[in-house]
């Protein structure tokens, strides 16, 4: 998949020397971020083995929605509320059930059965409710008292406000969780041998890390500036196009990383970061954007999520407990998330104004 690197600087070329073929940039640099997010995958999947898979988890979700949250900061600029919505959403559904469906099914096609720490799981899934909670009340609210819409930013802040807190929170125990269960699995057999690739030091790892990062933000910032010519020329709709296209792309990092790891038999790993992703963009970029919108764009966007995205999260939340339940994975689970995403890809296909 390296070969593929020669696309970032084709795509940074294109955006200067040929601004008018939208279409074609847009394609180009989608394509220059799959080998990075490769890459990504390999310097996380190096710091997961010697900080355990929790922390591992953590570390991804941060680095991969760099680039999620670089696109919805340049969609904020504009004015796209409706599209940065739909981009959250869209990217917390498709690792609840696309990424996590496809883990599945070819991490049980190899291995069978497959076990994760259903306790973390479910303390996961638990945060992913709560972020859902704090998403349906603005909008059940405002649909009651439809004269509510002046107060509904300053509603907007408080709830980002305690969602920020509970994030917080949850990192904190994250990392009190991942010494103790790092302390406790050092002396059992095999501990550490479960990385399948280049064994980085945590140094290098991490430079890695950045520099990759660097890029596919570069990147993120092309996509943004064709992403709605492009949508026009694909036929899609913008809602098809935040929650289906965008979401991908966005979120191409944690993606890979958690399928890799799925496919070596890491599905503590790979749980660890398609929901730990979700929680990170539901609690933390989703609140960041609402505070940062006061300063960035025309004017502030509000936590009131159109009836079709929270219809569409919730659902997705309601099967990742569901599937957190018993700590348990294999091939038909993941068959079964990737028909409910296929569903849904299929509604807002058809449907132009689904999100709102």
């Amino acid at each position: 998949m390296k070969w593929l690197l020669v696309l970032v600087p084709i795509a940074i070329a294109l955006e200067h020397f040929a601004p008018g073929n939208d279409l074609l940039v847009f394609a180009v640099a989608a394509g220059g971020i799959v080998p990075l997010a490769s890459i990504m995958a390999q310097a996380t999947g190096s710091l997961a083995t010697r900080l355990g898979p929790g922390l591992g988890g953590l570390l991804n979700a941060t680095f991969g929605n760099a680039a999620e949250l670089i696109i919805a900061l340049a969609a904020l600029r504009a004015g796209l509320h409706d599209m940065v919505k739909a981009s959250l959403a869209g990217t917390i559904i498709g690792n609840i059930l696309f990424v996590l469906g496809v883990a599945m099914v070819l991490g049980g096609t190899r291995h069978g059965d497959q076990s994760y720490d259903a306790r973390a799981a479910r303390t996961q899934a638990t945060m992913l409710t709560l972020a859902v909670t704090a998403l349906i009340i603005p909008a059940a609210y405002l649909a009651i008292v439809p004269q509510a819409q002046v107060q509904m930013t300053s509603m907007s802040a408080l709830i980002a406000g305690i969602m920020l807190a509970v994030y917080v929170a949850n990192v904190a125990f994250t990392l009190v969780r991942s010494r103790a269960d790092a302390a406790a699995a050092a002396g059992q057999p095999g501990h550490g041998d479960l990385h399948h690739g280049p064994h980085w030091t945590p140094g290098k790892a991490m430079a890695v890390l950045c520099a990759v990062t660097v890029g596919i933000i570069w990147l993120s910032e092309i996509l943004v500036g064709t992403v709605e010519a492009a949508s026009e020329a694909m036929g899609f709709s913008d809602a098809f196009t935040g929650v289906f296209v965008l979401a991908v792309i966005g979120g191409a990092a944690e993606q890979a990383t958690a399928i890799v790891a799925a496919r070596h038999n890491r599905m503590d790993l790979s749980m660890s970061i398609t929901l730990g992703a979700s929680v990170q963009l539901a609690l933390l970029v989703a609140p960041l954007l609402v505070l940062l919108s006061f300063f960035v764009g025309p004017h502030p966007m509000g936590l009131v999520f159109g009836p079709g995205l929270v219809l569409t999260i919730l659902f997705a939340v309601i099967i990742a407990g569901q599937v957190a339940s018993d700590g348990r994975a294999d091939w038909l689970r993941g068959v079964q998330l990737l028909a409910v995403y296929l569903i849904l890809a299929t509604v807002f296909f058809f449907v132009p104004d689904a999100a709102g």
